[in-house]
């Protein structure tokens, strides 16, 4: 397998995103609906990765994205600062004081426990990254001047409105023009294709999409919800994935899309919303890679567990170029993020390296 990366001393960034980034509420240990106070955080499925990359692996990175620019704009802003991925190719757009033509998006999430599953609650209408359209976005600059290795998106940008899936397909066009490797989540989200179409809708807009990715990231529902791949002896109600099913489907992935050289699955069986079975296959090279197993994975906090995954098993394959490294870099990066509050990892490459390397759940001294 080889994703012909460009040099890294010709590029500006290891690697961006493109997507929204909304500022996250958490009530903590209780719910939504009864809380008297919320933690503040930032994340967005797409920024997420680049932050994990920069944060946990030292690698450069950037967003693009937009804001409303006002005081909540400006907090996310700080938030992503804090995080060390780099601001300056944010799209700020003039506010109009009460959020009718423009706003910053807000998600409400609350982690779940036992036999009660997390909520998320999303508040993200006429936010200015949704309006985002063809030509506002300087992609020549930013893959030419700057120069990008790696370019990272995905469905739930795409499906913000029907302007953003064409700026993706800019983006995809001319990251692809320039030699930069491009991932996508396809991160299937029901409430976002609803009142545009549906699922007839999500499969238009990723089908053209795919055509340019290289890294195809996505669990089996996504595979059959946006691109229309079904698994033979699976249906909506098991609880459990044919795994041989699931491989057949791969192969007639990757015939009529032979530009994907790298697809990667998370493997999640929830047992309750705090004890998942946790681990990953990356196919490449025709070949199949299974990741570290974890079974019984105690879960803090859930959300943003598979955007860990997808920078681990980036920065697996921008490092070492070997698919079964790279995934069991995203395995245990994923377990690592979900040990912790908030949609972004708190863990290093040290803990990381750890966890790949078999070792416990020891005090460290």
């Amino acid at each position: 397998m080889d994703l012909h990366l460009r040099k890294a001393e010709d590029c500006a960034f290891d690697m961006i995103s493109l997507g929204e980034i909304m500022l996250r509420l958490d009530p903590g240990d209780g719910r939504i609906k009864t809380a008297r106070s919320f933690r503040a955080w930032e994340g967005g499925g797409e920024y997420n990765v680049a932050r994990g990359l920069r944060r946990c692996f030292g690698l450069k990175t950037a967003v693009v994205t937009a804001f409303a620019d006002n005081e909540v704009g400006r907090l996310i802003e700080d938030f992503i600062l804090q995080g060390g991925v780099d601001t300056s190719l944010i799209k700020w757009v003039k506010y109009d004081g009460i959020g009718r033509t423009v706003r910053n998006g807000i998600n409400f999430t609350e982690r779940g426990f036992g036999i009660r599953g997390a909520v998320g609650v999303s508040d993200r209408g006429n936010t200015a990254v949704s309006q985002l359209k063809s030509g506002d976005i300087d992609w020549d600059y930013i893959f030419g001047t700057l120069g990008v290795r790696w370019l990272h998106t995905g469905g739930i940008f795409a499906a913000l409105s029907e302007t953003t899936a064409q700026v993706v397909l800019d983006a995809v066009k001319a990251a692809k023009k320039y030699g930069t490797v491009v991932s996508y989540d396809l991160n299937y989200r029901p409430s976002l294709w609803n009142d545009i179409g549906g699922k007839e809708k999500a499969q238009e807009v990723n089908r053209e999409i795919a055509k340019y990715i290289d890294v195809m990231i996505g669990n089996e529902e996504d595979f059959t919800a946006c691109l229309g791949f079904k698994i033979e002896g699976n249906d909506e109600n098991l609880k459990t994935l044919n795994i041989e099913g699931y491989y057949k489907m791969l192969e007639d992935v990757v015939k009529v899309y032979p530009n994907f050289k790298v697809i990667a699955t998370t493997l999640r069986t929830v047992k309750t919303a705090t004890v998942n079975d946790w681990s990953a296959i990356c196919y490449a090279d025709s070949k199949i890679y299974n990741g570290l197993s974890l079974p019984g994975l105690e879960i803090y906090d859930r959300v943003g567990g598979g955007d860990s995954f997808a920078s681990g098993l980036i920065y697996g394959l921008i490092t070492t170029g070997d698919p079964q490294k790279a995934v069991n870099y995203g395995v245990a990066h994923g377990a690592l993020a979900m040990t912790t509050p908030g949609d972004t990892s708190m863990a290093s490459l040290k803990e990381v390296e750890n966890i790949v390397g078999g070792a416990g759940a020891r005090v460290q001294r």
